[in-house]
């Protein structure tokens, strides 16, 4: 099943992975994930559900960007990325001013979630959604986890619209990336995986159609870095 060898490819590269992200996007993870939680504009004492969260960038970012928030909540479907994820908040030091908030980890996937209906203010995939078949009914169960009027924020990688960067991109993600990827890895058929994944990706046109028929409103998108990622902001109506 595509289900468990996407599960044993991150398991098998979750060692790696945040340095491979921050080598590979030459930071501009960090960047893009500060911008999506920004996007988001969280009410006080927000509950916010990061899915695929990996090794728990997200929530990270979400707990030092969010004043008070009430519920700050994780799943992946990756044991080993759980594990660091783990690691990764128990040694997060909040900014002054910013109080903590109870924090809950599981494993699942993103087509059968464990939440009760409109638990949360938001709801987050980063990097993850390209990784799911039926992205529609994702998103449908995103919609479930929401409050009327609570937001999901989609960060995912792209390809660029312009020709020629398109070109030196397509350059640098096909030949030197998994060649990079797999040397510090050590598993070639991860970053093999990544451009494609990628490339078949839908436009920002075509997915903010998606997120429209799964009954998301007030849908908005935003090129990020000349177009190598993007972020989707959709509503649940009230």
């Amino acid at each position: 099943m595509e289900l468990d060898f996407i599960r044993e490819m991150f398991d098998a590269i979750a060692p790696r992975y945040d340095f491979l992200n921050r080598l590979l996007s030459l930071r501009q993870d960090l960047v893009w994930r500060r911008v999506l939680i920004r996007a988001l504009n969280l009410p006080a004492r927000a509950a916010v559900l990061d899915v695929a969260c990996g090794t728990g960038d997200v929530l990270v970012e979400t707990a030092k960007q969010a004043r008070h928030l009430a519920l700050l909540a994780g799943v992946d479907f990756a044991p080993e990325m759980l594990k660091l994820a783990r690691l990764k908040l128990a040694r997060l030091t909040l900014p002054e001013g910013k109080t903590g908030a109870r924090i809950h980890l599981a494993a699942a996937n993103a087509l059968h979630l464990p939440i009760a209906p409109g638990t949360f203010d938001a709801v987050t995939i980063a990097f993850g959604i390209r990784n799911i078949m039926d992205r529609e009914a994702a998103l449908r169960c995103f919609l479930n986890c929401l409050k009327p009027g609570g937001q999901v924020g989609v960060l995912e990688l792209a390809t660029p619209a312009n020709k020629f960067f398109l070109a030196l991109y397509l350059r640098y993600f096909t030949r030197i990336l998994p060649l990079i990827g797999a040397f510090f890895s050590r598993h070639m058929k991860a970053y093999d995986y990544l451009p494609a994944s990628v490339i078949h990706f839908p436009t920002p046109e075509r997915f903010a159609a998606t997120l429209r028929r799964a009954g998301f409103e007030n849908i908005r998108w935003r090129r990020l870095s000349l177009g190598i990622a993007t972020i989707h902001i959709g509503q649940k109506p009230f």
